[in-house]
């Protein structure tokens, strides 16, 4: 995965209703590292790193990168959407695509957050790379994931055997101005 090449980075906060989409700060060490070891999480992910290890190797400002946007509700951080262009993806129709992923603490589940910050990211993107589809690839057993690809306007482009289950890949067709 690369960066998104000519977007420019980083962008001002996306405010949205609820939440705030910002760089990731010194603050969010504590929760980068509970997101990563939450064995919840990871359940469709391959399973959670050793906390021990993550303490050790997680820089003082952890995934401050192009595309990386922390999810800030009420001062804390919740999660995590990732925006990268795929291309290493092991799938032609993604290959060279915006991808979009995201992450959020069991905590924050249920309660909407993945939606609102999700759309504002893929918003923001649509500013900054105008015309750019996007694509999302999640086990077809993460039934919340594939609920939220839905609603954020994915649509499936196929379905694909890797890590040991069944994946989709679904894409988002970029957002044209009416005429």
């Amino acid at each position: 995965m690369e960066d998104l090449g000519t977007a420019a980075w980083p962008p001002e906060p996306i405010r949205t209703e609820r939440l705030v989409l910002r760089q990731p700060e010194t603050r969010d060490r504590a929760a980068f590292i509970e997101l990563l070891a939450s064995p919840e999480v990871h359940t469709y992910l391959g399973g959670p790193r050793a906390r021990d290890e993550l303490e050790r190797e997680t820089p003082e400002v952890p995934e401050r990168w192009p595309g990386s946007f922390v999810v800030d509700l009420d001062g804390s951080m919740i999660g995590q959407i990732l925006l990268r262009r795929a291309t290493g993806h092991r799938r032609p129709a993604a290959a060279g695509k915006a991808d979009l992923g995201y992450l959020f603490l069991p905590r924050a589940w249920g309660c909407g957050y993945a939606a609102e910050a999700c759309a504002a990211a893929l918003g923001w993107l649509a500013g900054a790379l105008p015309g750019e589809p996007v694509v999302l690839t999640t086990q077809t057993a993460n039934v919340g994931s594939m609920r939220l690809a839905a609603k954020l306007g994915f649509t499936e482009v196929e379905r694909f055997e890797a890590w040991g289950a069944e994946q989709w890949l679904g894409m988002r067709s970029p957002v044209t101005p009416s005429s």
